[in-house]
C-alpha cells in the first residue's frame, strides 16, 4: 500500500492519476528546493509531472533543470507517496503519485527556465519544516534522521 499525505479523498470526486518525479538534492547539510510563485507561494522539492510517453528519470532531469537551472546526478529512489489535490494550473482534481529520488546537484547552467520558480538552498532540518507538501516534509525528515542532520 502506498502512503497518502495531505487532504482526504473527497467522496464522489473523480481524480485523474498524475504520476510525478521529484528530487531531494543534497549538498552537505543543504537541500536544493524551488520557490514557486503563483496564487500561493510555496517551497517545493524540484520535480513535477511525467508527461505521456515520457519515462520518469528523463522527466525528473527536465523538471529539475526547468525549475532550478541546475543539473543533477541521481543516487537512488527513496520512495513513493500519493496525495489527492486540486491542481488549479490544469483545472483538474488529481491523484498525484509522487516518486522521490535522492541525488546530488550537478552544475548550475543558468536561471530556471520556468518564470515562476527560483532555486533556494535550505538546511535539511528547515526544509523538513518549510516544504509545502506533507509527503515531501516527511521524506526529507526521514532522510535527515538517517544521516544525523535532524
Amino acid at each position: 500500500m502506498i502512503r497518502r499525505y495531505g487532504e482526504a479523498v473527497r467522496a464522489g470526486q473523480a481524480y485523474r492519476r498524475r504520476p510525478g518525479a521529484y528530487a531531494l538534492l543534497v549538498r552537505g547539510d543543504q537541500v536544493l528546493t524551488t520557490v514557486q510563485f503563483g496564487q500561493e507561494t510555496e517551497i517545493q522539492l524540484p520535480g513535477g509531472g511525467i508527461d505521456p510517453g515520457e519515462a520518469p528519470l528523463p522527466a525528473l532531469h527536465r523538471e529539475v533543470l526547468e525549475e532550478t537551472g541546475w543539473t543533477m546526478r541521481l543516487e537512488r529512489k527513496l520512495g513513493v507517496f500519493r496525495r489527492f489535490t486540486f491542481m488549479p494550473e490544469y483545472r483538474i482534481w488529481a491523484e498525484k503519485l509522487c516518486h522521490i529520488y535522492l541525488g546530488r546537484p550537478g552544475l548550475r547552467v543558468g536561471p530556471p527556465l520556468e518564470e515562476n520558480h527560483l532555486p533556494l538552498w535550505l538546511p535539511i532540518s528547515e526544509a523538513a519544516q518549510e516544504l509545502a507538501s506533507a509527503g515531501d516534509r516527511a521524506t526529507v525528515a526521514a532522510y535527515g534522521r538517517s544521516v544525523g542532520r535532524i
